[in-house]
C-alpha cells in the first residue's frame, strides 16, 4: 500500500501519544511566540490589520501540496495567538470570556484525542459513565435537598435556556390549560430567552421593566395579576448574574410568586451559578433550588474551555419530554438489555465529551478550591470599585454583585465613552465592554481572571484616563 502523507498519524491508540508529543511542542512554542508578538490583551490595528495578517499567513488556504504538520501548526497557531483576544491578560475584561485553567485545557486535549461521541454508549463507554456521575454531582450542588437531581451537558447558557423553555412548553403545569406557554422575564434577561421563545414557536415573552437592573417582586406581581384570566401555562424566568452588571434577581420572592400563581420557574444562573462553590457567596443564590430548571455555565466564572454548560433539574422525570429513539443509536432492546440511552440527554446527536475537563477540575480542586477562585475574582471586582470611588475623575455605577464593574469618566457623554472603548481596542491596550442603563452608557469591566492584582486594575484605569479628552 502507498505510504500515507506526513501529518496523518492518528491521535488515539497506543501510538497516538507518541505522535502527539512533538506536535504539542510545536503548538506550545507557537502559542508562546504568538503571545509575545501580540504583547497585550488584543492585537493592535483593528479588524483590517488582523484580517490582513491572517490572510497573509493562510495563503493559500488549500494548497495543492501541503506544508507539512509542523510548519502548518507553527504558522497558524502563532497567527491565531498573535491575533487573539487573550482573557488571561488582566486588561482583557469586556465579556464573560474566561481564561481557562491549564488543568482543564490539558483534559480537553485528552477529550479531543479520544474523541468519544456522546450519542450512544458504544461510542463513549467511560465518558458516558463519567458524565452521569459528574452531572448528578453538580445538580446536587444546585438542589441539595432533592432525592435524585440531574443535569444535562450543554454548549452554554443559550442552549440551557432553550432547554428550560422547551421543558416548560412540554410540561403539564396547570389543568385544563388551552393557550400556549407564556414566558415572563425582565428586561435584564439574557437575549437567549427571547430567541428561544421565537425558535420554539412561543408568543414573544412579556418583558417587564427593570430600571434598577433586577426584576422586582412588585413588578412581577402586577403582571401576574393582570394575567389572571390567561388560559395558558406561565413560565417566569429570573436571572442570577446579568450580562450588563452581574445583578441577581430576588430569587426567593420571585419563587413565591411562581408558586402562588402555579407558574413554572426557570433561573438563568449561567454567570452567577458558580457562587454555589463558595462558602462566602453561596447565600446570594438562596431560592435557586426552588426553580424547576437552572442554567449553569462553567466557561464563564468556572474557568473551563468552551463549551461547558449545564441545565440542572431537581428530578429526572422533568427530562422525559426529551426522550427520542433512533434504532441505530438506542434501540429498545439494547436499552432494555442495560445499554445506557444517551440520545435522550440532549437535543444534539454528536456531542463532545465536555464533561472530562469539568470532572478533572472538580477532582483536582474540589469545591473549596473552586470556591477560592470565585472569592478571589469577586474580591478583585470590589477592589476595582474601591479604586474608582477613590478616583476624582471617575464615577461608579454601583457596587458590584459579582465580578462586573460599570464605570465611566465623570461627565463623559455616550459618544466619548464609545470612542474611548474603540480606541483602546484598536490600539490593543485594553478590552472593555459597554452597558446601556437608564442613566446612559457605561464602560464595563468583567473580571474573570482570579490572578488579577490591584496594580493591574490601577493600570487599567490609567489607560482609560489617558484616552479621556480633557
Amino acid at each position: 500500500m502507498p505510504v500515507p502523507p506526513a501529518g496523518t498519524a492518528l491521535a488515539g491508540g497506543t501510538n497516538g501519544p507518541r505522535a502527539l508529543r512533538p506536535l504539542l511542542d510545536t503548538v506550545l512554542d507557537a502559542l508562546t511566540t504568538g503571545a509575545e508578538d501580540r504583547a497585550g490583551p488584543l492585537p493592535p490595528g483593528g479588524p483590517d490589520a488582523v484580517a490582513r495578517d491572517v490572510r497573509d499567513a493562510c495563503h493559500p488556504v488549500l494548497p495543492d501540496d501541503g506544508t507539512g504538520p509542523h510548519a502548518a501548526l507553527r504558522t497558524l497557531v502563532h497567527t491565531l495567538a498573535a491575533g487573539a483576544a487573550d482573557p488571561a491578560d488582566p486588561h482583557c475584561a469586556a465579556h464573560l470570556h474566561c481564561p481557562p485553567l491549564a488543568l482543564a485545557t490539558a483534559a480537553d486535549l485528552a477529550a479531543g484525542a479520544l474523541n468519544p461521541s456522546m450519542d450512544s454508549w458504544d461510542q463513549a463507554p467511560a465518558a458516558s459513565a463519567l458524565e452521569t456521575l459528574t452531572s448528578r454531582a453538580l445538580a446536587a450542588l444546585v438542589y441539595p435537598q432533592a432525592t435524585a437531581p440531574d443535569a444535562l451537558i450543554t454548549t452554554g447558557g443559550t442552549e440551557s435556556n432553550q432547554l428550560g423553555l422547551l421543558l416548560a412548553r412540554e410540561a403539564d403545569t396547570r389543568a385544563a390549560t388551552t393557550g400556549p406557554l407564556q414566558v415572563i422575564c425582565g428586561a435584564n434577561a439574557h437575549h437567549s430567552i427571547h430567541r428561544s421563545a421565537w425558535l420554539l414557536g412561543l408568543p414573544a415573552p412579556i418583558t417587564l421593566p427593570t430600571p434598577n437592573g433586577i426584576l422586582t417582586p412588585d413588578t412581577l406581581h402586577t403582571c401576574l395579576a393582570n394575567l389572571a384570566g390567561c388560559t395558558g401555562p406561565l413560565l417566569i424566568t429570573a436571572t442570577a448574574g446579568t450580562t450588563d452588571s452581574g445583578a441577581i434577581d430576588p430569587l426567593p420572592a420571585l419563587a413565591d410568586l411562581a408558586d402562588h400563581h402555579g407558574a413554572r420557574f426557570h433561573v438563568d444562573a449561567a454567570y452567577g451559578g458558580t457562587l454555589l462553590f463558595s462558602d462566602t457567596h453561596a447565600p446570594a443564590l438562596d431560592g435557586l433550588a426552588r426553580a424547576h430548571t437552572v442554567a449553569l455555565d462553567l466557561h464563564k466564572l468556572g474557568w473551563q474551555p468552551v463549551a461547558a454548560g449545564l441545565l440542572a433539574v431537581p428530578d429526572p422525570t422533568t427530562l422525559a419530554p426529551l426522550t427520542h429513539q433512533a434504532d441505530y443509536l438506542n434501540a429498545d432492546d439494547d436499552t432494555e438489555a442495560g445499554l445506557p440511552d444517551l440520545l435522550s440527554r440532549s437535543l444534539r446527536t454528536t456531542r463532545r465529551p465536555d464533561i472530562l475537563k469539568i470532572a478533572v477540575t472538580l477532582k483536582a480542586l474540589g469545591r473549596r478550591g473552586i470556591g477560592t477562585l470565585v472569592d478571589r475574582t469577586l474580591a478583585a471586582a470590589q477592589t476595582l470599585a474601591d479604586l474608582i470611588e477613590a478616583h476624582p475623575r471617575y464615577e461608579l455605577h454601583s457596587r458590584p454583585t459579582l465580578s462586573t464593574v460599570l464605570f465611566r469618566p465623570t461627565g463623559a457623554d455616550d459618544t466619548t465613552l464609545a470612542t474611548i472603548r474603540r480606541t483602546l481596542l484598536t490600539e490593543g491596550h485594553a478590552v472593555l465592554g459597554r452597558a446601556t442603563t437608564p442613566t446612559g452608557l457605561w464602560l464595563k469591566a468583567t473580571l474573570l481572571n482570579p490572578h488579577t492584582q490591584p496594580g493591574d486594575l490601577t493600570t487599567l484605569l490609567k489607560l482609560v484616563e489617558g484616552h479621556t479628552p480633557r
